[in-house]
């Protein structure tokens, strides 16, 4: 059966002006309101009196107000009715009781409730905010300090506990001048972790005391349980980049209700989440990361046994907060050998406290203070990391950052892969042009080895990356790439190594030997050289070439054309208004011929030269001495030069052998002839030494004849014979000696042995002797102021009796000498 009542709001708890209640002693109803009694604008709020058995109408009243309306209650039972506000407003704010009415009296009114409605009442920064100070993570049984601020003016604050167990707390505001506005500390304990511990406060006015402000976030206190603790982790990773957008999980036991995030060094936790199924994490997402966003976080998860412990901590850092980045060096190369240090160097021209190295799988990272490099003012680190293992493998960068905020820091660095390797075998490169190039023209380097690599590598140092290439090729037994540079500019200045690699193995090889790249024409000037003491020179001397320049220059680089060698660098000297440096070499050789120029640098670019000098040619002319060789190049030329030595010497043997016969046979058909012989000599006696029969018993006695060949004399014999000459006229030629007055002296004679001749046929002999003493008479007419030695007798030896024929035969037809001064003492030198 449904009864409608009317519900009146009159003041002073009357019906309606005039009209008497009298109260008699029936039970007081019980009044209750629904969802809650504090409760923001616009918010249905439900009374619900409970009387007793036989009431007939039920009443509810509100303090303070006028009579305003009858609205109908509709009756659940017996003894319940209901009387319902639809989207509250501030007005509805106030004290509330009810009582009910039956046949014959009025029961008493029930307890008052107080209905607070919340809203912004002093605009739109009228919200509270509520911390924990120190921290939210409290132990058990502990006490905690809640701080309620405001920026407006109140008169107080109000602080709510939530379910299970609702408290609330009233405190005065008070004036903080440290921040400017308006808070009040509550003292809240003994708290336990039995149950959730979730607060918020509120401010407000005496003049409206159920008219409170908008409520503060909602603030839980955590407790480090002794439940299983929970994993924390962030996706794509703890380091950020800013603006970025990452995830935080929190993955506690199947029968967790709620996951906390907390910050530490924040007076209230980040967040509350509720895990999400199968695999019960809880996410927490930051769609845009910013500074406050960087810090150490920790999870906390609540069951119904209680609380966990708390989850490890994963920091959060944000990078890019600093605009200028570092970059990042592998000394001497991105390949480390395995067993082996490595050095990686980050360096910044920003003065940062602290260098980080990162590696992006997040398995490695160390931090460095920075040290300050005086001679180029940028600030460093220097990371050793070894030994190297495997590991060790990846995308490295380096970051900086300053001690007073850890994890904000730069903008990463360029990433730098290293390999690792586990080879030994070193590999060769080349270049197909000079070391010195100009701009414009193309550049290949070759890398080559005799292991059957797979792949290569080419890198500069200097740079982060790899150029690698996989093609590869053979010949004689190597495997090579080529790597085309393309066209050159200031960028291609560098060194270059190369490494090897097998398509199975993710390991490279040791580096091959740097390799110098010079670009000409970066800098705007031309330097001058020239060669001390000239440009022709003979094998070893000592030879300078002076390279200089009025323009600043920290080195000066010397460089042969067509040299496969790398050029020579020498450290400028300021010296007589400019600068110079001197490529001394001692004992030129001929391998030092060619065209040489020289070039500028300065230590800031130290692979972009100069424009190239003039050109000056060196020569160096004369005999070369032989350039001394090892092995068997060597071996076989010596064997040939012997051999041809050998043969020379052999060739001149058999010429002289040839002559010796040759004369024999002209001695053999020589004839005897007739000498004149000295005042009281027998008569001479010819003998024909042609070809006879030797067995003739009257054979004819052996002859000689001798000449004296007179060249200068001793100093002691104070003549100086100047030449011999036979006469034209005779058939021995007579020989004479001219002397020299001014040389008498110290000039002296040598006299050769005297050659034999024989004579001619004795039938001429006479006439022969006539043309002799003409010829001697001519000689005397010579000007008087040479002196003539007179010349040698020819003295024949004749045997005084004929051998016998057997003794004929074998006489001996060798010259018999007559030593020269034993002619020159019988016959005393004439003077005119």
């Amino acid at each position: 059966m449904m009864f409608t009542f009317r519900a009146l709001l009159c003041l002073g708890l009357t019906l309606c002006p005039g009209t008497t209640v009298l109260t008699g002693t029936l039970p007081k109803p019980v009044l209750r309101a629904q969802p809650e009694l504090v409760v923001s604008k616009q918010t249905n709020v439900t009374f619900l009196c409970e009387g007793t058995t036989g009431a007939k109408e039920y009443f509810i009243y509100k303090e303070g107000s006028q009579y305003t309306q009858f609205t109908e209650i509709v009756l659940k039972s017996g003894n319940k009715a209901e009387f319902s506000i639809t989207k509250t407003e501030q007005h509805h704010a106030g004290r509330y009781q009810c009582r009910y009415w039956t046949h014959h009296e009025w029961s008493e009114y029930s307890d008052s409730l107080e209905l607070v409605v919340t809203a912004s009442l002093l605009g739109a920064h009228s919200k509270p905010s509520l911390s924990a100070r120190p921290s939210p993570v409290v132990t058990e049984g502990g006490n905690v300090t809640l701080q309620c601020d405001s920026w407006q003016q109140c008169d107080r604050f109000i602080l709510t506990k939530e379910r299970p167990q609702k408290l609330s707390w009233i405190l005065d505001s008070q004036y903080n001048s440290s921040t400017g506005g308006f808070q009040a500390l509550f003292s809240v304990g003994s708290v336990n972790s039995s149950q959730r511990w979730t607060f918020q406060c509120y401010s407000n006015n005496l003049s409206v005391p159920l008219l409170w402000s908008e409520p503060s976030d909602p603030l839980e206190l955590l407790f480090s349980g002794t439940l299983h603790k929970p994993t924390i982790k962030a996706e794509p990773g703890s380091v950020i980049a800013s603006r970025s957008a990452v995830t935080i999980w929190c993955q506690g036991t199947l029968d967790t209700e709620i996951c906390v995030l907390h910050k530490e060094g924040r007076q209230k936790p980040w967040g509350t989440q509720t895990p999400e199924k199968p695999e019960n994490k809880a996410k927490f997402s930051i769609p845009s990361v910013t500074q406050q966003h960087g810090g150490q976080y920790r999870c906390y998860c609540y069951s119904s046994a209680g609380w966990s412990e708390p989850s490890d901590t994963l920091e959060i850092v944000v990078t890019g907060i600093h605009t200028y980045k570092p970059s990042l060096l592998a000394l001497p190369g991105p390949v480390a050998t395995s067993g082996k240090n490595m050095t990686l160097q980050c360096v910044s021209l920003k003065a940062y406290d602290k260098f980080i190295l990162f590696k992006e799988d997040e398995k490695f990272s160390i931090s460095l203070d920075s040290q300050y490099i005086h001679h180029n003012g940028h600030y460093q680190a220097m990371f050793s990391i070894g030994p190297v293992t495997p590991v060790h493998r990846g995308t490295f960068r380096c970051y900086g950052y300053y001690t007073v905020t850890p994890q904000f820091w730069s903008l990463p660095s360029d990433p730098l892969e290293i390999h690792v390797s586990g080879l030994s075998k070193t590999l060769s490169l080349l270049r197909h042009q000079g070391h010195i190039l100009d701009p414009g023209k193309s550049l290949t380097l070759q890398c080559c080895s005799d292991i059957n690599y797979d792949r290569f590598a080419l890198y500069k140092v200097g740079t982060i990356n790899f150029t690698q290439h996989h093609h590869k090729w053979t010949q004689a037994g190597l495997s090579l790439a080529n790597f085309t540079l393309g066209s050159v500019n200031s960028s291609t200045g560098g060194q270059y190594i190369c490494y090897g690699a097998h398509n199975l193995s993710s390991e490279w090889s040791a580096s091959s030997d740097t390799l110098d790249i010079l670009i000409s024409g970066q800098l705007p000037f031309t330097p001058f050289l020239s060669v001390k003491p000239n440009s022709t020179v003979h094998p070893g001397d000592n030879v300078t070439l002076l390279c200089w320049s009025r323009e600043r220059v920290n080195t000066f680089i010397l460089y042969k054309e067509e040299a496969v060698h790398q050029p020579q660098r020498l450290k400028s000297k300021f010296q007589d208004q400019h600068f110079q440096a001197e490529f001394s070499v001692s004992a030129v050789t001929p391998a030092i011929s060619g065209s040489y120029r020289c070039y500028g640098s300065r230590n800031s670019s130290p692979f972009l030269l100069s424009y190239a000098s003039a050109p000056v040619e060196l020569i160096v002319s004369g005999p070369s001495m032989p350039m001394p060789r090892a092995g068997l190049e060597t071996y076989l030329q010596a064997l040939i030069a012997a051999c041809v030595v050998f043969l020379l010497f052999l060739f001149i043997l058999i010429f002289l052998l040839w002559q010796r016969k040759q004369g024999k046979c002209r001695k053999d058909d020589q004839k005897e002839t007739e000498l004149q012989l000295p005042a009281g000599a027998a008569e001479p006696v010819t003998r024909n030494r042609g070809p006879q029969k030797r067995s003739n018993p009257a054979a004819a006695t052996q002859e000689e004849i001798i000449y004296a060949s007179v060249e200068k004399m001793p100093p002691e014999h104070g003549v100086e014979l100047d030449s011999w000459r036979p006469t034209e006229e005779g058939p021995l030629g007579d020989i004479y000696a001219k002397v020299k007055p001014s040389r008498l002296r110290r000039a002296g004679a040598v006299l050769s042995p005297v050659m034999s001749r024989e004579v001619l046929d004795t039938k001429r002999g006479k006439a022969e002797k006539d043309r002799l003493m003409d010829t001697r008479a001519a000689q005397y007419e010579e000007p008087p102021d040479a002196t003539y030695a007179q010349p040698f007798d020819m003295i024949l030896r004749q045997e005084t009796a004929a051998p016998p024929s057997s003794q004929a035969e074998d006489a001996s037809e060798e010259p018999v000498y007559m030593l020269p001064w034993q002619s020159l003492t019988q016959r005393p030198l004439e003077t005119t």
